[in-house]
């Protein structure tokens, strides 16, 4: 199964795909790590924005989305232009998406750590959340 991780900061998504197959993890190469949403009061920029993600979605085959969940109250609260990300990547038709809490995460990473230190796996550093969103879903579904 390849699950696509995101991590929504700012107005940016941030990506790592990550593959499971025979209990064996992977690591595919893309394309592309981050997607942007610029000027997103324009319908035009909301469409492209979801339009460039899910052809990435389709052109990786790409099973599930699996999006860090934000709060939308208190002092972490995510901004209103992330709501917006969030919802277009969910409003992509025939993909899989859910939103993974930090808490759950956590869990599932405590039950079953990741093998490998994140230096070793050649993503960059900024998505290191993005991987562990993916391999939380995946590891412990």
């Amino acid at each position: 199964m390849r699950v696509c991780g995101v991590e929504i900061k700012s107005n940016e998504a941030i990506i790592c795909l990550l593959n499971k197959e025979d209990g064996l993890f992977d690591i595919p190469d893309c394309r592309q790590v981050r997607f942007q949403l610029v000027k997103d009061q324009e319908a035009d920029n909301m469409r492209h924005f979801q339009f460039t993600f899910a052809k990435f979605l389709q052109d990786y085959k790409v099973e599930q989305v699996v999006i860090r969940e934000r709060a939308q109250k208190g002092k972490f609260a995510g901004a209103a232009v992330g709501f917006k990300i969030e919802a277009a990547i969910q409003l992509i038709e025939n993909i899989d998406v859910s939103l993974l809490k930090a808490t759950e995460q956590k869990e599932k990473l405590k039950r079953n750590p990741i093998p490998v230190d994140f230096a070793d796996t050649g993503l960059k550093k900024f998505q290191e959340t993005a991987f562990e969103v993916a391999y939380a879903s995946l590891a412990y579904p």
